[in-house]
């Protein structure tokens, strides 16, 4: 009898879920009606959901979400687009290039997918369209892009894995950073061979004064990755350390540099070299005034994010007293060796994540199949990255695609028709994905410190 008063639960809330209720809400809905119907106490869900946030690691969570709001209020993040097209600009295909390369660049302080994809998306679309891009091809980079924004650390989803699987997140953070440099590398070459074969974007002569001078121009935000990078791998800040310590410099730095940036007034042809050098070394910044607006577009976003973490923990608590991971487990290790058991948890992670959002798709499937990966020999730090960059694809594939209908909302373009100028990105990075399985060195290469990636497995 619990089994079928269970499905029809689980059948009502997938039919919300496809009517497009809040997956907060879906998730919720099925934790009280199982909790309810299994006869689990619902006081335990209340305790369950206080202390799924009570982490001190979790704190890095909103303190980098707000890093990436900064960055961009300041102009940070333009001045890291310009540098990256005076690079590849001469490239065909180089602005289109240079946007994926700035979502790296935006990945290594902010974090998100999709705070990348809508932050460049908003700076760079409308120049490819100026340059003689097709507008589904731009709309398609912009959101293939931002897949790296959760695998370049620092990443708030590595953060939220530390955390359920009791992993170093500095590690998990070291993990992440030569496969998302891979992830870019791979989408650029697919975008320059559509561009070349499309003929798409205009070329730019390439200008070593150019690149120094948006190089110079782009210091702040090289200098936000550098602090980060830095503390992190050196072991002077922890993650949630890092996070206050680059909040607080973004904070500064647009507060000091717009009264600054203001007295330089408009720019004028023929300025004197020492007012052009004053303009590169400050942004335009943000007042007072603007902060309310930048903190609570970070608290909604946080507000989004840190229930869906509680609920998503009181339902794997729930869905381990059913006796669900064992019969996962059961049902994976059943087939066999290292590369069939660790392609069959690939399969799930794809799949799950064309439907989920990738936190719950972490929260809920990470703790099952960790466990199982270990067990076969995978190093954690390495199963970690291969479990997020495939979820990481998740925000390009249908029906879900978080980053497809970012794009969407930024450029107008329906999300049906950016599907198919996400396919050679697609591609691409399902051969990445491949790559990084395959090759553990490049999860572990720069794991230097004696005891990295040890799994320490906990509910």
């Amino acid at each position: 009898m619990d089994t079928i008063w269970i499905s029809l639960i689980s059948l009502g809330v997938t039919v919300l879920f496809v009517l497009g209720v809040p997956i907060f809400l879906i998730i919720g809905y099925w934790v009280i009606g199982v909790s309810i119907v299994i006869d689990f106490t619902l006081a335990n869900i209340g305790v369950t959901l206080y202390e799924g946030l009570n982490f001190f690691g979790l704190l890095a969570l909103p303190l980098f979400i707000l890093t990436g709001d900064l960055i961009n209020k300041a102009g940070i993040a333009k001045r890291l687009s310009d540098f990256a097209y005076s690079v590849l600009g001469w490239m065909r295909g180089g602005l289109a290039m240079a946007s994926l390369g700035a979502c790296g660049l935006f990945a290594a302080i902010s974090g998100s997918n999709s705070a990348t994809t809508a932050t460049i998306g908003s700076i760079m679309y409308p120049e490819m369209l100026e340059n003689g891009y097709d507008k589904n091809f731009a709309a398609a980079t912009i959101a293939s892009g931002g897949t790296v924004g959760i695998i370049i650390p620092p990443s708030i989803i590595f953060i939220v894995y530390g955390f359920l699987l009791n992993l170093s997140i500095s590690d998990l953070f070291v993990g992440g950073l030569l496969p998302g440099l891979l992830m870019v590398f791979a989408m650029q070459a697919a975008c320059w061979y559509l561009s070349r074969k499309n003929k798409w974007g205009k070329l730019i002569a390439i200008d070593p004064v150019r690149i120094m001078r948006t190089a110079f121009g782009a210091w702040l935000g090289f200098f936000a990755i550098l602090l980060v990078i830095w503390g992190i791998y050196s072991g002077k800040f922890s993650p949630t350390e890092a996070a206050g310590v680059t909040a607080g410099f973004c904070l500064i730095v647009g507060l000091i540099s717009y009264p600054l940036y203001s007295l330089l007034g408009k720019e004028v042809d023929g300025e004197s070299g020492s007012k052009k050098l004053m303009r590169m070394l400050y942004v335009p910044g943000f007042t007072l005034r603007d902060l309310p607006e930048v903190i609570l577009r970070s608290g909604q976003i946080t507000g989004l994010l840190a229930p869906l973490i509680a609920v998503s923990v009181v339902m794997q608590q729930i869905l381990s007293l059913m006796g669900a991971r064992d019969f996962i487990t059961e049902f994976i290790t059943g087939f066999g060796g290292y590369f069939a058991v660790l392609g069959v948890c690939m399969l799930l992670v794809l799949l799950a994540g064309t439907i989920l959002e990738s936190l719950p798709n972490t929260i809920i499937l990470a703790p099952i199949l960790a466990p199982i990966a270990h067990g076969i020999g995978v190093d954690p730090i390495h199963f970690a990255v291969i479990f997020l960059v495939g979820d990481a694809i998740g925000f390009i594939t249908p029906p879900y695609g978080l980053n497809l209908y970012v794009a969407s909302g930024i450029t107008g373009i329906p999300y049906l028709r950016l599907l198919r100028y996400t396919v050679p990105y697609l591609i691409s990075l399902l051969i990445v994905w491949l790559i990084i399985a395959a090759v553990p060195q490049l999860s572990t290469i720069l794991l230097v410190h004696e005891g990295a990636g040890v799994f320490q497995h906990s509910n």
